[in-house]
């Protein structure tokens, strides 16, 4: 089993910046696709970021390319989300996820999933 826990949420004002950390803890993740998603409220939850398990290939939803960035330290156990110029519609409950196989940009594709960190963007 693999045990999630995010970190690294708040409130921040529009254009700021935030670093979310996921640390992975039961079993090693360095074998495992990483991913961040987000879910604001009366939403379905959306895709955000995702990281191979080597870490050289990445993938990003359109609508924060170029703002964040997702990394990753296998030594760690540990999976980053560097979220940069944030805007009021990136308020959502940040999640990160682990799957197995591929690296997958949906829900279903994950197995295992953290319990969200609050963020928060004022106008």
């Amino acid at each position: 089993q693999v045990q999630l826990v995010e970190s690294g949420g708040g409130l921040v004002q529009a254009g700021g910046s935030l670093r979310l950390s996921c640390a992975a803890s039961g079993r090693s993740v360095s074998s495992y696709a990483m991913g961040w998603f987000r879910q604001a409220p009366g939403k379905e939850r959306e895709f955000v970021a995702a990281i191979s398990w080597t870490g050289s290939s990445t993938y990003y939803a359109d609508s924060v390319k170029g703002r964040f960035t997702i990394s990753r330290d296998n030594a760690k156990n540990t999976v980053y989300l560097q979220a940069n110029s944030l805007k009021p519609e990136d308020t959502a409950v940040y999640y990160c996820a682990a799957s197995p196989v591929g690296v997958p940009t949906t829900p279903a594709g994950y197995d295992y999933w953290g319990q969200g960190t609050q963020v928060t963007v004022s106008s």
